[in-house]
């Protein structure tokens, strides 16, 4: 097979792809919208703040986007994370600390159990992200990223993906997760995403790896 069809080959998968993140994140779109009453209503009477938590994150190729969550620490907690930095269990450029001080009870739940992560559906479904890629990183984060790290993003960044499955925050050196997010982009095919959804589907159930 000479590189021309190689190339027209995996620009289909890649466009099955996207037509299999429109149809994900659309049910995952109205799942999302049959929890968030219940869901609104824990966290605001858990703490004060806003239901959403919006960050910027950065997407495809170093395009910045505005991530939604459902906010699982206290509303001030952008604010804070400066004292905490010596905390840091992750070597590299990434934040990830145990039993951070900043995280509600309700948001221990959601954590725990990856329900936080529901309205990225709709950052899906407008093409800031697939259901399956590398985590989108922080706009320091990026800034501090060798030219090899930042080919991690050469795809959409994703809800889960291999590094999540791979040991998720039992993972602390940067190193790694961005050699196991260069294998996905290396070697994807659509086989490698289902085989992903279906392992981040089991870790929902057993809550292996979430901080």
């Amino acid at each position: 097979m000479n590189r021309g069809t190689q190339e027209r080959k995996r620009n289909g998968a890649l466009a099955a792809k996207r037509a299999f993140d429109i149809a994900g994140s659309l049910i995952g779109c109205f799942f999302t919208a049959l929890v968030f009453p219940v869901f609104a209503a824990a966290i605001r009477l858990d703490s004060e703040g806003p239901v959403f938590f919006v960050q910027e994150r950065i997407g495809r190729d170093g395009k910045p986007f505005r991530m939604f969550k459902f906010r699982s620490m206290v509303k001030d907690a952008e604010e804070r994370k400066s004292a905490l930095l010596g905390r840091n269990m992750m070597r590299g450029p990434v934040f990830k600390m145990e039993n951070d001080p900043r995280v509600t009870r309700v948001g221990r739940f959601l954590r725990r159990t990856s329900l936080d992560e529901l309205p990225q559906f709709w950052n899906v479904l407008r093409g800031e992200m697939s259901l399956v890629g590398a985590r989108p990183p922080l706009p320091e984060e990026y800034a501090a990223y060798s030219e090899r790290d930042r080919r991690r993003l050469a795809m959409r960044p994703g809800m889960t993906g291999l590094w999540q499955v791979s040991g998720r925050s039992d993972i602390t050196d940067f190193a790694e997760i961005v050699r196991l997010d260069l294998t996905y982009i290396d070697t994807w095919t659509p086989g490698m995403d289902a085989r992903i959804l279906a392992k981040t589907v089991r870790q929902l159930f057993t809550g292996k790896g979430a901080r």
